[in-house]
């Protein structure tokens, strides 16, 4: 049994925006065990997913694959990435893996075997589900899935835990390319099959899985190593100018949850609240403390998307003094007119503006005081393409033609706008945040194992 084990995460998402080399190859230096990296997120919204598409680049997506492929090989040691292409769909999956064949004939690598797994669901699976009268529960207040949830959904996605990719290592994988994952799971599941405990494997993804987003001064893209013990967790900052502080690592640790000091997983919850947080040395920080709870019963996770319509853009520009006082009035004349205009039409209709609430003093939000102008962003949403055009460019123009009762004659004072619109695709929601329960973990999630030559 290993007395430690060396994780290196050189991006928070991976392909988002380029890894930074210069922390990545000192981390290289130092031969970590592992190199794993998260490359996907709900973040981004239900378009991807919906559409089937990626929002990285397929360039920096290449470039962060060879980094990670080529210093792996290298060393001879194991490579995991997890929720390939944005979203983890069996597309992206494929995609994934095909760059990884192309990069390693680009270079000529010797043989290695490459694992990977698909985690889209099919509806049918779900039905059943529902016929069976088996609870699908919805997260974050949402009710419970129903069929109607169902019918309005493209694409659904499971969220994997540590199985798939333990799985694949079992296999004899070199490299492994997964679906849509828990992040911390692509980082604890390696040191969880090494033998060490949960609940330190599991804070130890959780520390790693958003990569130097846990350092200070803050600085996106560069690489960390987290070092797991049976005793503790240590994260090191790889950047010369970046250094894992308490105050870093804890904060980290503890954003974005509703209970900062829980995390949950398929298969239980991590207890972060008796953590303790000390400066190991100048550039590490470390960790014990952190508890383990397994759930009674897995349940895993669904990510689902559903198209609502196609969607333009209008932009308008507010400078006129009298108007921006009277903003409200403007923009409720703005929606009452499309509503006239398009009554027994099925449509969504939005105005975001941008300066209203007032404007930054020295750092501090100064409240009801009439910006200088405002920025108006017009989002207009409908099934048919046509008719959502037509909507999107009768609402903004609207702006323009606003009656207030103070304006006397002159035309063209209040507003000005992009005399056009801008057709922005099509447009989904997420139409499933939910979790099912399963008898195998491994039961939604299809492992493959292949040698590349």
């Amino acid at each position: 049994m290993k007395k430690e084990l060396r994780i290196v995460s050189p991006n928070g998402h991976l392909g988002f925006a380029p890894t930074k080399e210069e922390s990545f190859y000192l981390a290289k230096a130092t031969k970590p065990d592992y190199y794993c990296c998260d490359s996907g997120s709900d973040d981004i919204g239900p378009t991807a997913l919906g559409s089937d598409r990626s929002v990285s680049m397929y360039r920096w997506q290449k470039h962060d694959l060879e980094l990670m492929l080529l210093a792996a090989r290298e060393q001879g040691v194991p490579m995991l990435i997890g929720s390939a292409g944005d979203t983890g769909a069996n597309s992206r999956v494929d995609m994934y893996v095909q760059m990884i064949k192309d990069i390693a004939k680009e270079h000529r690598l010797p043989p290695f075997k490459i694992g990977y797994f698909y985690s889209e669901v099919d509806k049918d699976y779900l039905y059943r589900k529902l016929d069976e009268n088996v609870p699908i529960e919805g997260l974050d207040n949402r009710p419970n899935l129903t069929k109607s949830d169902l019918e309005k959904t493209d694409r659904i996605v499971a969220v994997a835990g540590i199985h798939p990719f333990m799985k694949a290592l079992d296999l004899g994988a070199d490299v492994i390319i997964g679906g849509r994952s828990s992040d911390c799971a692509i980082f604890a599941a390696p040191a969880i099959r090494e033998g060490f405990p949960e609940a330190n494997a599991y804070y130890l993804g959780k520390v790693l899985e958003c990569a130097s987003f846990c350092a200070e001064p803050y600085g996106a893209k560069e690489s960390v190593i987290g070092t797991i013990t049976h005793e503790d967790v240590k994260v090191t900052a790889m950047h010369p100018e970046q250094r894992c502080t308490v105050a870093s690592v804890a904060g980290h640790a503890m954003y974005e949850r509703a209970n900062p000091y829980y995390e949950y997983f398929a298969g239980g919850m991590l207890d972060m609240k008796d953590c303790t947080y000390e400066q190991y040395d100048e550039k590490t920080c470390r960790i014990t403390g952190a508890k383990y709870y397994p759930a009674e019963q897995i349940k895993v996770k669904l990510e689902g998307s559903g198209k609502v319509g196609e969607k333009f853009i209008g932009i308008a520009g507010v400078r006129d003094p009298y108007t921006l006082q009277h903003i409200d009035d403007v923009i409720h004349f703005a929606r009452a007119q499309t509503e006239k205009e398009f009554q027994g039409k099925e449509y969504h209709l939005h105005f975001h503006m941008f300066g209203k609430n007032g404007v930054m003093r020295e750092m501090e939000p100064v409240k009801n005081i009439t910006p200088h102008e405002l920025g108006i962003v017009v989002e207009g949403i409908a099934k048919d393409k046509t008719l959502a055009e037509e909507l999107t460019l009768f609402a903004t123009r609207q702006i323009f033609y606003a009656r207030l009762p103070e304006v006397k004659g002159t035309a063209g004072t209040a507003a000005y706008l992009i005399d056009d619109v801008i057709y922005a695709g099509p447009s989904y929601e997420w139409t499933m945040n939910h979790t099912v329960p399963v008898k195998d973990p491994l039961e939604l999630f299809d492992v493959h194992i292949e040698e590349v030559n």
